[in-house]
């Protein structure tokens, strides 16, 4: 199987898995219990990971919160900083780009009284940064937008985006799930206020993830949305998952540019073959910074449901995988202008630093196998080729 769906999730790396076995087996102490041996040891790995977290992003120990992935820390902040700042206002400024742990929370406060601008996109996914300016309003609690997208890579300069904000007393809050270990980024200096991520996406453990939350002069407030214990600073309640926090943070440690520069390479190779030998088709956004390892790409007539079952030995998807199942268009092409039926014939391939250039070359070929079948069988593609369609 040639695994090209790595922003679903990725293979864990064998230092991860070799940093997490120990505390699966002989030091399974609760992290709580602090009166023993064991349970003073999983604290220190627990806080090691949590150093060795902020690190990446420049930040302090305390500033780290462990959750069970993006998702759960997306609800967190949503539902708790709209709980706790009504006073101020109800009004989130975001777009229709966003993953769906934000869309479809995002719904369900409309219907507790929030109010929803959605920014537009460019036919690259970009927004408009005037648009985002003229959109703050006194009532405006939070900008949510996330740092690169997970069906296209698109990237939106935070630092841009902090800056225009900066003056508004409004928070920034991003989903910075895909975008981290992918590329460089002062997340520090960013000018964030709260962002995001999982283990799962940087070769780490599934169900670990967590918060960075800046620490300012005046505090930001979120109301918990597991409570129970102390843990976290009384932020997020339950038992520590210690072997998965230390996997994710070992996962952290092993973050290295070197991989980033040779996963863009191969996937520039990766696209200019496909644009080269697959007629018709085209890659989305691609004229937009973008990750170095997402490429979207149109297959004009060729209905994603029906190439990928084709692709027998290529694990790939048409999307992002909390949708992958749907039958409509990808949300995301569709807000960036993308004629529905080109949305349901584009296909998502997401490298990591495990994919060889070998591999690719052979999905390349099964891929022009799979599309040229399709292609001569299909009565769409004949009219569309004789200039009928």
């Amino acid at each position: 199987m040639i695994y090209l769906d790595n922003n679903a999730t990725t293979r864990i790396d064998d230092a991860v898995l070799d940093a997490m076995l120990p505390f699966l087996k002989e030091e399974y102490g609760n992290a709580s219990s602090l009166q023993h041996k064991l349970g003073r040891t999983a604290h220190q790995a627990i806080e090691k990971s949590r150093s060795s977290i902020a690190n990446y992003f420049g930040a302090s120990s305390k500033e780290i919160y462990f959750t069970s992935g993006a998702t759960e820390s997306i609800n967190m902040v949503l539902r708790g900083i709209f709980e706790r700042y009504q006073s101020i206002g109800k009004h989130i400024i975001t777009t229709k780009s966003e993953h769906k742990a934000v869309l479809t929370t995002l719904e369900i406060l409309t219907k507790k009284g929030a109010e929803i601008t959605y920014l537009p996109l460019d036919n690259q996914g970009n927004i408009n940064l005037s648009d985002l300016e003229n959109s703050i309003r006194p009532e405006t609690i939070l900008v949510c937008l996330m740092q690169a997208n997970n069906e296209t890579g698109v990237i939106h300069p935070l630092a841009k985006i902090a800056e225009i904000i900066s003056s508004k007393d409004v928070l920034l809050f991003s989903d910075t799930t895909q975008a981290i270990g992918k590329y460089a980024f002062d997340y520090a200096k960013s000018g964030i206020d709260i962002c995001c991520f999982s283990a799962h996406k940087l070769h780490g453990p599934k169900g670990i993830g967590g918060l960075y939350i800046k620490r300012k002069t005046r505090p930001i407030q979120i109301e918990p949305l597991i409570t129970g214990g102390k843990q976290e600073n009384s932020l997020r309640g339950g038992t520590y998952n210690t072997p998965s926090i230390v996997g994710m943070g070992k996962a952290f440690e092993l973050i290295s540019l070197k991989y980033q520069e040779q996963t863009a390479e191969l996937r520039n190779y990766f696209e200019n073959r496909i644009l080269q030998e697959i007629e018709d088709t085209a890659v989305h956004a691609s004229h937009a910074d973008r990750l170095c390892n997402t490429t979207n790409i149109l297959f004009k007539h060729v209905k994603s449901a029906e190439l990928m079952p084709k692709l027998i030995n290529i694990a790939v998807s048409s999307g992002s995988a909390c949708v992958s199942g749907d039958r409509d268009p990808s949300h995301v092409l569709t807000a960036m202008g993308i004629a529905a039926e080109d949305a349901l014939c584009s296909l998502r391939f997401s490298l990591s630093k495990f994919i060889t250039k070998e591999e690719l070359d052979v999905a390349i070929e099964d891929i022009k196998s799979a599309v040229q079948k399709i292609r001569k069988d299909s009565p769409i593609w004949q009219l569309y080729k004789s200039g009928v369609l």
